[in-house]
């Protein structure tokens, strides 16, 4: 059901979400609710208050203000009633929701032998709003193609947060497990897709079943860690690509390089604005540095829209795309 995500919320926040223009509801990438401060909404990359008479403003003083007893009931609603259940996801900061809807937590950490043991007294959540957007991976799905051997190449789509990169990892997904057809592909056969979806958000699973469609010969690996789960896939469920988000761990990259090493394309997100950005880091910067990675879709948000450049191994572009060409907003990453 469209903007199901709704029924999230405490009933006075719901009522004036509801009030909004349809068109504009389905943009909403995010709501912050902190409690006793105004009512924050984030679409289009721009963001607004949110006032007590459902209208949107610039002005602080202006918002509504979500109080104690609406905290509480949101960390109910969406807890599903069993806070107890949900250590793992405290000790992490977010809970992901059926639909792939992920909550950021702030609040107060509580610690033990150095780390983070769970967070307690709750009182700011980031909804970020999942949405499949099919065929945003149009324009960059031919280029990820070995037409000679037939496979995907060895892929890194990298961008700051926010800017779509779960969303083109899930249409690509949905587009190399079906096939398809193309004056400008041909016939382009099906492949075994396997999808370690750590934060669940990529299919949205529920009980194992996607919420979104990831496409006919796609296997998903819900709530496991990365590394754990891409070397799982390997041994027993033979993808042809597998796919991953947000890698960036030394495990992450050994755990890419096995699956490089067994023939299974990769594509993967990371966080960051630009290539060079990642050398640095311990776990990718050993990727780049062996030039594992075929292909680099790095994705640009600015006021006219998003934008993307892919590159090949050596970082020459190969292609730069305005705003709007068929890799449009919607969702989150």
């Amino acid at each position: 059901m469209a903007n199901d995500w709704l029924q999230l919320f405490p009933e006075k926040v719901r009522a004036l979400l509801k009030r909004l223009p349809l068109p504009l509801l389905g943009l909403v990438e995010e709501i912050r609710i902190r409690e006793g401060r105004p009512l924050e909404i984030n679409y289009s990359g721009k963001y607004h208050f949110l006032s007590g008479n459902g209208t949107l403003t610039q002005h602080p003083g202006e918002a509504y203000k979500p109080d104690r007893d609406e905290s509480h009931r949101l960390l109910d609603l969406i807890s599903n009633h069993s806070l107890y259940t949900m250590e793992e996801e405290l000790r992490k900061g977010f809970i992901t929701i059926p639909g792939g809807h992920r909550i950021g937590l702030a609040g107060r950490t509580v610690l033990s032998a150095g780390g983070v043991e769970h967070l307690r007294d709750i009182t700011g959540f980031n909804v970020r709003i999942a949405r499949e957007v099919p065929g945003v991976a149009d324009g960059v799905l031919p280029y990820l193609l070995d037409k000679g051997r037939q496979r995907i190449m060895h892929t890194l789509i990298l961008s700051p947060p926010q800017h779509g990169k779960t969303t083109l990892l899930r249409d690509l997904a949905r587009q190399i497990s079906a096939g398809g057809h193309s004056q400008r592909e041909g016939f382009r056969q099906g492949m075994k897709v396997g999808i370690v979806d750590e934060r669940s958000e990529i299919a949205g699973s529920r009980r194992g079943i996607p919420a979104f469609d990831v496409g006919p010969r796609t296997d998903i690996l819900d709530g496991c860690p990365k590394a754990e789960g891409m070397m799982m896939m390997i041994r027993s469920l033979s993808p042809d690509v597998l796919i991953a988000d947000e890698i960036g761990r030394m495990e992450d990259a050994d755990a890419v390089t096995e699956a490089l090493h067994a023939g299974i394309s990769v594509v993967a997100s990371a966080h960051g604005k630009e290539v060079a950005e990642l050398v640095s880091r311990p776990g990718l910067g050993s990727l780049l540095e062996h030039k594992l990675f075929e292909r680099y879709v790095i994705l640009h948000r600015s006021e006219a829209g998003l934008s993307f450049r892919i590159l090949d191994s050596q970082r020459r572009g190969l292609l730069l795309a305005p705003p709007g060409e068929r890799l449009g907003g919607g969702g989150h990453a």
